[in-house]
């Protein structure tokens, strides 16, 4: 078995394992990175750029060593690369997980249930939950699933192929990073700078990739190519915006609009403003769609790796 077919086989187990047992509740790898980030963040914090770049490279380069080193050792052979990037690729996708809480919180919204719903979504995203009624509970709900379909599967997935596992793990470090400290709190604002500059350029081409996928899996791909190319520029992230308008198009729902965070209150354009706005049952629909982003994900990067090996391979 060669390299390239070797990480292939592996990612595919990998995200089999993430499908069918969805993420550890206790002893996660990325929970016991985010605990040794934020030791470290206690150590080095100061309110300045150039404290939170040796903090992000310290985090993410360890990460990678690490990864590389692991590489090195079980990866001379074609079953250990194989056997460490299925299991890289487990720890890392956070897809089943995502699908899982996105429908606990749909249940307490078609139960009529809103404390409960109120109560699940911070699972999910970072917004405040007490004033949304139903509708805006969905609409945060299908969101989350878009952006985070990029972040948890498709970004992570695409920087295995490019980089393997210190690709793979690096990326999942930075994301955990920019969700630590790239956020605009008064703490953060400059020491999480690099955090959050450093995860919109990861999460560039993964973003591109989830928008373009969900628009071969929409049941009407000409109205998600419309939505995407006219609204994805327009969110202030570079990247979510990306995924949030394609699976609007896709969904035939409109997203975007007024959001908080805490205090903080963000008016948003709005994405897809010719659609209805999302209800709960639409949640299914979002995470069904994610499912099968995820899937073409994963075939598009292992052919391309597979690809790409051969072709060195021939030349070699």
């Amino acid at each position: 078995m060669r390299p390239h077919t070797a990480w292939a086989v592996g990612a595919a187990a990998g995200y089999a394992a993430d499908a069918l047992l969805a993420d550890p509740r206790r002893g996660h790898p990325v929970a016991a990175f985010g605990s040794a980030a934020a030791a470290l963040e206690r150590r080095l914090w100061r309110d300045h750029r150039g404290a939170g770049t040796v903090f992000t490279a310290l985090c993410t380069g360890a990460v990678a060593a690490g990864a590389a080193a692991a590489d090195r050792a079980l990866g001379r052979g074609p079953a250990g690369r194989a056997l460490l990037a299925a299991a890289a690729t487990w720890t890392v996708l956070g897809g089943a997980s995502l699908v899982r809480e996105a429908r606990t919180v749909a249940a307490a919204l078609e139960a009529g249930d809103l404390a409960a719903a109120r109560a699940r979504l911070p699972h999910l995203c970072g917004r405040d939950p007490r004033h949304l009624d139903r509708d805006q509970l969905a609409r945060a709900v299908v969101e989350s699933v878009a952006e985070n379909t990029a972040d948890a599967v498709v970004n992570a997935l695409v920087w295995g192929a490019l980089a393997g596992t210190p690709g793979l793990l690096a990326f999942r470090a930075v994301n955990t990073l920019d969700a630590m400290v790239g956020h605009r709190s008064p703490r953060h604002l400059r020491f999480g700078w690099a955090s959050a500059r450093l995860d919109d350029a990861a999460g560039w081409p993964g973003a591109r990739l989830t928008a373009l996928l969900a628009v071969a899996a929409a049941p009407r791909p000409r109205r998600a190519w419309r939505v995407w190319r006219r609204d994805g520029s327009a969110h202030p992230s570079p990247n979510a915006g990306q995924a949030e308008a394609a699976f609007a198009g896709a969904l035939g729902v409109r997203l975007g609009g007024t959001l908080a965070y805490g205090s903080r209150v963000e008016h948003r354009p709005v994405l897809g403003a010719e659609l209805r706005p999302p209800a709960p049952a639409d949640v299914e629909r979002a995470c069904r769609l994610s499912r099968r982003v995820g899937l073409l994900a994963l075939g598009t990067v292992a052919a391309a790796r597979w690809t790409a090996g051969a072709l060195a391979g021939r030349r070699a």
